[in-house]
């Protein structure tokens, strides 16, 4: 298990108690569920690791890193509204562990993340989100294997299906202004763009016509 999961990383935000021994064990068992394939602990751990570096000036770095542990936590790729039950679940978990203005920023975070868009300087936002979508830039090779592991999560729905559904995710990213906000990261964003144009073009290609998506089911943003 990567140290950025591991229970000292959890201790140095929320201390060691037997509460918080009890929560990061559900946490982490929740992250390691069978059915995930992308949005598993070795991407908690990346998002975590790279939150760490870029909340250096957050005004609270522990709450970035705390919403980086929750924000997917309950993952079902059946069911649309997985940012608004994680948040739910950081609430329930960390009340008591931590004040309730920073479970409260947390919670705010993690919602943050169905849309990946934080405001005008919205700095916390801006490093979680910035850290969730760091996958997009990587080498061909590497978002090759990321949107393959997506495909796998969503191994339910039928090609049609999810390349429609995709398809309005991978468009509604690109049409974001910006999809990396902070100054540190400004390189990403060519390489990020790169990557989603290639992966729209192939699914656009074999699209055809197109046809109806279940909205419910529908494939995540990204991170």
């Amino acid at each position: 298990m990567s140290s950025h999961v591991g229970f000292d990383a959890w201790a140095a935000l929320v201390g060691d108690s037997p509460t918080s021994r009890t929560e990061w064990a559900a946490v982490v068992a929740a992250w390691s569920e069978p059915h995930r394939r992308y949005h598993d602990l070795a991407h908690l751990a990346a998002v975590l690791g790279i939150a760490g570096e870029l909340a250096a000036d957050a005004p609270d770095p522990d709450a970035v890193l705390l919403a980086a542990w929750y924000h997917d936590v309950v993952y079902d790729p059946r069911r649309a509204d997985n940012e608004q039950v994680s948040a739910e679940r950081a609430a329930a978990g960390l009340r008591g562990l931590v004040p309730g203005t920073r479970v409260e920023e947390v919670v705010r975070l993690v919602l943050l993340t169905a849309t990946h868009d934080p405001a005008p300087g919205d700095v916390h936002g801006a490093v979680l989100c910035d850290a969730d979508l760091a996958v997009l830039a990587g080498p061909p090779e590497a978002y090759a294997a990321y949107a393959s592991a997506v495909r796998a999560e969503y191994g339910h729905l039928p090609d049609e299906a999810f390349t429609a559904g995709r398809i309005a995710v991978l468009e509604q990213l690109l049409a974001l202004p910006r999809l990396y906000r902070l100054p540190a990261v400004a390189d990403w964003e060519a390489r990020a763009r790169a990557n989603l144009a290639a992966e729209l073009s192939l699914l656009r290609s074999r699209a055809g016509a197109g046809g109806a998506f279940d909205t419910a089911a529908r494939p995540p943003s990204a991170g």
